[in-house]
């Protein structure tokens, strides 16, 4: 029976939850997720989590936030002046924004709070610091390419 390896290409329907048993991502009524095991493409604890499965088995594993998307860091927190906002903008707690670095990069921002004077962003990525739990099921390996050993 075939097992995935490092270097597999695998097709995975999954459910992610949190550990408070909210779901935050699902397979479910879309195709499975493709990827290369081992090629940088899901998280760490993902590609550790499908390496040895068959196909057709099923699990859940547990990933911790180190192999998932790291700890939440303090310096990703900023305080924005809130006169910076456009005038017909409505800063919401929850809300999504996109922000420049001043060199040309965009990268995602959330309001975490809305104060007075300013508005606290928070650019780590939503799931930092949480620990993951996904429900496995594994549809199909395509081996990764065959080494050629010559003499």
């Amino acid at each position: 029976m075939q097992q995935v390896k490092k270097g597999d290409t695998v097709k995975v329907h999954y459910h992610g939850k949190l550990t408070n048993g909210t779901t935050f991502d699902s397979s479910e009524g879309r195709e499975p997720l493709e990827f290369e095991v081992g090629g940088g493409m899901v998280i760490p604890g993902f590609d550790d989590g499908v390496t040895g499965m068959a196909i057709g088995e099923k699990k859940t594993i547990h990933i911790p936030a180190d192999q998932a998307y790291g700890p939440k860091q303090e310096e990703m927190i900023m305080e924005f002046p809130r006169d910076r906002f456009p005038a017909d903008m409505v800063p919401e707690v929850g809300m999504q924004l996109n922000m420049s670095n001043g060199s040309g990069q965009n990268f995602p921002v959330t309001i975490a709070e809305v104060r007075e004077a300013v508005v606290v962003l928070d650019a780590n990525h939503p799931l930092a610091g949480e620990e993951l739990i996904f429900d496995l099921e594994l549809v199909s390996i395509d081996g990764g390419t065959p080494l050629i050993i010559m003499p």
